[in-house]
């Protein structure tokens, strides 16, 4: 394949990508949150990037539109930091893909995410990313429940 096929092939998936994530604007407006397509374009190109950098082939254009979906009705998302928190998540889904071995489904490792961003993290990507998806992917590559915590020895038991 010449490099200028590959070139018209990688622009017309880049703007797929873009109209797709401009489409998701009608679901999220009622939460007061859109993409401007400046911002929609960086997406398409964090997802593009990521998804090179781990090794990753999409060819339903990525799961950004349902991350949007997921995560719209956050209470920790806002117009100031929605465009960097969906690129930070992209990322994250991505590579926890790969961690957790691909032992869980994309709706799922989504679903996952959200509820631990909501609630455990209280909006923290930091948190999500360095705690909680940390112990999914250990416990799904050994085998344990998703959810499972190692028990925490008290001071009585160090003794």
């Amino acid at each position: 394949m010449s490099f200028e096929l590959m070139d018209f092939t990688s622009s017309i998936l880049q703007k797929q990508a873009v109209n797709k994530i401009l489409a998701c604007n009608d679901f999220t407006a009622k939460y007061q949150l859109t993409l401007t397509i400046e911002q929609a374009r960086e997406l398409a190109e964090t997802l593009s990037t990521t998804l090179r950098d781990n090794g990753r082939i999409d060819f339903s254009g990525g799961v950004v539109d349902k991350i949007i979906k997921n995560f719209c009705d956050s209470p920790y998302l806002n117009q100031q930091n929605y465009s960097e928190t969906l690129n930070e998540l992209t990322e994250l889904f991505y590579y926890f893909k790969n961690q957790t071995l691909d032992r869980i489904s994309d709706d799922d490792l989504i679903k996952w995410m959200n509820a631990s961003f909501d609630n455990v993290c209280h909006g923290s990507l930091e948190m999500l990313a360095g705690t909680e998806l940390e112990r999914l992917a250990r416990n799904l590559r050994y085998g344990y429940d998703p959810n499972y915590t190692e028990p925490q020895e008290t001071e009585e038991e160090n003794e």
